[in-house]
């Protein structure tokens, strides 16, 4: 139960870090579409707004709705907080509806490590059994391919077997387009760039690590 001052605490932290400039709605494939001195703004914003948060408040936010959790995950992703890495991976795997999950994908992106594609194998394992579901698939296995090209891994070929996993779901009830699964890798890529653009501006502490958007 969330008490009155815990409620006080987080509407503060919405004030100051979800919703100026709508930033919860503009974190995603929307920050694509800025180009020049807009892009440039949002992404000194969202390094500085990453450099200032504590620790502590990124965990109330990720106990709050999905405009705090997908906030939280992108200022996560920019500050390099590792970890917050299982506490991600475990939020992606409940699938609490379909706005945060790209968030997440997306840090442990920027992360770049085993550690972090085990953690898509995992939501990945059990989300393309379920075809009536669309979640985060796409941004999962994008976030996937790029680790594997990063890490000289293969763990999403499994997946992407012509009677893999990836075909059954897309083959489901068809209430969803798909592109190329090379295509989410290349969203995911560029949303990692932005991220990285962000991080020069970051001056959180030790927690900090470098990015690899390439």
């Amino acid at each position: 139960m969330r008490h009155a001052d815990d409620e006080s605490e987080l509407l503060e932290l919405i004030r100051r870090y979800v919703t100026p400039d709508r930033r919860y709605l503009k974190l995603g494939g929307g920050l694509l579409s800025r180009a020049g001195s807009e892009r440039a703004e949002f992404a000194r914003k969202l390094g500085e707004a990453a450099g200032e948060i504590r620790p502590s408040e990124l965990s109330i936010l990720l106990d709050g709705g999905w405009r705090e959790r997908k906030t939280a995950a992108w200022l996560i992703a920019v500050s390099g907080r590792i970890e917050f890495r299982e506490r991600l991976g475990e939020l992606l795997l409940a699938g609490e509806g379909p706005y945060a999950g790209q968030a997440y994908c997306v840090a442990l992106a920027t992360f770049g490590t085993p550690a972090d594609a085990d953690l898509l194998v995992t939501y990945l394992d059990h989300y393309l059994r379920r075809p009536d579901l669309h979640y985060d698939q796409a941004p999962a296995i994008g976030a996937l391919l790029l680790l594997d090209a990063r890490l000289g891994a293969g763990q999403a070929a499994r997946f992407l077997a012509p009677d893999g996993l990836w075909q059954h779901w897309i083959d489901g009830p068809p209430s969803k387009t798909h592109d190329a699964p090379d295509r989410y890798c290349e969203f995911i890529r560029r949303l990692c760039v932005f991220a990285d653009a962000s991080a020069r501006h970051c001056t959180a502490g030790e927690t900090v690590i470098p990015h690899s958007a390439g």
